[in-house]
């Protein structure tokens, strides 16, 4: 019992201080890329030029 503890509590660090921040920055990340060459490719938002 004490043993399967302590394995949960190491996992649970392990995702909260060490996977999850990852995963956060990537998605984040992702989502300024698809942003930026949404832009490069139609241009930035706004209305028309004339």
């Amino acid at each position: 019992m004490r043993s399967q503890r302590k394995t949960e509590f190491l996992t649970f660090l392990v995702l909260a201080f060490g996977i999850w921040p990852i995963v956060a920055v990537g998605v984040v990340g992702a989502y300024g890329f698809l942003v930026w060459m949404f832009q490069v490719i139609f241009g930035p938002p706004g209305p028309p030029a004339h």
